[in-house]
């Protein structure tokens, strides 16, 4: 125990951490080049999904507010690049900014009411969003091409599978960089001080509706961006891209991996999604249609033995571990 403290003593916690982050990186610029092709799939649909819950953690996790209306936001914003890229006939690289607008715009207009509302009634009224914006695109068959769907075109420099797991790779840690200036930043106190305490917020003065629509306006900017990531993966849209399922599976996602911390949401994204195809690939009958259970029975075991979700779970583990060896060296604790 006490050469383990002697050795993290020589390795401060920001070095450590600094280390495990270029680990994990050069891991993920290897991956396609020591796993299969179907993995990469997996692991870039699993990046776009961790987008998401980077979203949707920065209004739930950080500002305190539950959007149920990011898997609707998620397909509106994939249905607006390939709109735009295939109907339009846009650049890529215009294609996929308006894209994101788009969403943050209707964004703007849904939570300007519904966010006069507090508590689990923003729930009820984002829910009702995704319902709604789920029939529209099922039954408005010029808006979504029906059955048929509609098509996104991938540009030549997207056409190898690896291309577009780097790209999305790149969007998944510019969400993560400009995520961290954020909630670094004296906004991110600002948003945390809504969600520690409303009321005393506004009492300091802080303008709390602002702030909550600004928090909610830059996630549905990027859930935009995460369903434009799942579009160009998958080159075809249907309108169960919008349902209001995939709100719960970034919440569930959100929740085991850690809400409120930035790794959290990577975790519980990639983790799980490459979980559930695991099992399916080992000959686990039935899971798909049971996930649901599978993911709320890890849902409950996380939220008794981890109310932090898994990343939170494993640092509270690491500081307690560290103040036990501490103690130890100093005599408190008994040899």
């Amino acid at each position: 125990m006490a050469g383990i403290v002697r050795l993290w003593k020589k390795f401060p916690s920001k070095y450590g951490k600094a280390g495990i982050i270029v680990l994990v990186l050069a891991l993920a610029v290897v991956m396609p080049w020591i796993t299969s092709k179907y993995n990469v799939r997996i692991l870039t649909l699993a990046m776009a999904w961790a987008i998401a819950a980077l979203s949707l953690n920065l209004i739930l996790g950080y500002t305190g507010q539950a959007s149920l209306a990011h898997g609707a936001l998620m397909g509106i914003g994939a249905y607006a690049f390939g709109i735009f890229a295939e109907r339009v006939g846009l650049n890529f690289w215009l294609a996929l900014p308006i894209a994101c607008l788009v969403t943050a715009f209707i964004g703007l207009l849904i939570g300007l009411p519904s966010l006069r509302t507090k508590g689990p009634y923003f729930a009820i009224v984002t829910l009702c969003f995704n319902v709604i914006v789920y029939k529209v695109f099922e039954n408005w068959q010029w808006l979504s091409g029906g059955i048929q769907g509609q098509v996104v075109p991938q540009p030549s420099f997207l056409q190898q599978r690896w291309a577009r797991y780097y790209f999305v790779l790149g969007c998944l840690l510019l969400t993560l960089i400009v995520m961290h200036f954020i909630v670094k930043s004296l906004l991110g106190l600002t948003f945390m001080s809504i969600r520690s305490n409303e009321n005393l917020a506004e009492a300091t003065g802080i303008n709390t509706f602002r702030n909550k629509l600004l928090s909610f306006v830059v996630s549905c900017f990027f859930v935009g961006l995460a369903g434009s990531m799942l579009a160009i993966e998958n080159g075809q849209l249907d309108p169960t891209i919008t349902i209001h399922l995939n709100s719960f599976y970034i919440l569930i996602f959100l929740l085991i991996g850690g809400a409120a911390t930035l790794s959290g949401p990577l975790v519980g994204a990639i983790g799980l999604y490459w979980l559930l195809d695991y099992m399916k690939k080992i000959g686990i009958k039935g899971i798909e249609e049971f996930r649901y259970l599978f993911f709320g029975l890890i849902l409950i075991i996380v939220i008794i033995y981890m109310p932090r979700g898994l990343v939170g779970g494993l640092k509270q583990l690491w500081e307690w571990m560290k103040s036990r060896l501490k103690r130890r060296k100093i005599g408190e604790v008994p040899e």
